[in-house]
């Protein structure tokens, strides 16, 4: 994936829209300083550029009873053609998947999951992964408490 050049200007678009992607466009102008059409402009080509993915609600899990979260070490029995793609389409298709990332070290993956309760975890666990194909591994951490958790990329 190609980068894009940013400057300046740029950055303290994307700093202050990480802080609130609601904010007016007159607004944001004010906060980098700016006025409103070349930073209206700029952010268009944000998001054109595709720098700017999507804007979304950042929601509080636990309020929604998602109260656990799992980090899964998983390893692959093999990496035999259609394996891996399988894996990885499971992966986006399940909703309690909230993070997924192909790893170097003693895992192939590093799946979050977000679920209810150890309940629904069991369920997933028993009934996704371990039925998926070429699974060799599950290891489980259970997130105990959340020290940090941020949204916004350190720019």
């Amino acid at each position: 994936m190609k980068n894009v050049s940013m400057d300046h200007a740029s950055m303290k678009i994307l700093c202050e829209l990480q802080k609130n992607g609601r904010i007016s466009s007159n607004e944001l102008a004010e906060k980098v300083g700016m006025s409103a059409s070349p930073c209206w402009r700029r952010q268009k080509d944000l998001e054109e550029n595709g720098v700017i993915l999507r804007y979304t609600a950042l929601l509080d899990r636990r309020k929604l009873g998602l109260a656990v979260v799992c980090l899964l070490h998983v390893s692959l029995l093999r990496h035999a053609e259609g394996v891996v793609e399988q894996f990885e389409e499971a992966m986006r298709l399940r909703p309690e998947v909230v993070e997924c990332y192909e790893t170097t070290g003693n895992s192939d993956y590093l799946v979050k999951v977000v679920v209810a309760d150890m309940d629904a975890y069991h369920d997933f666990l028993h009934n996704v992964m371990v039925k998926l194909n070429g699974v060799s591994q599950v290891n489980t951490s259970v997130a105990l408490r959340e020290v940090k958790y941020e949204t916004a990329l350190p720019l």
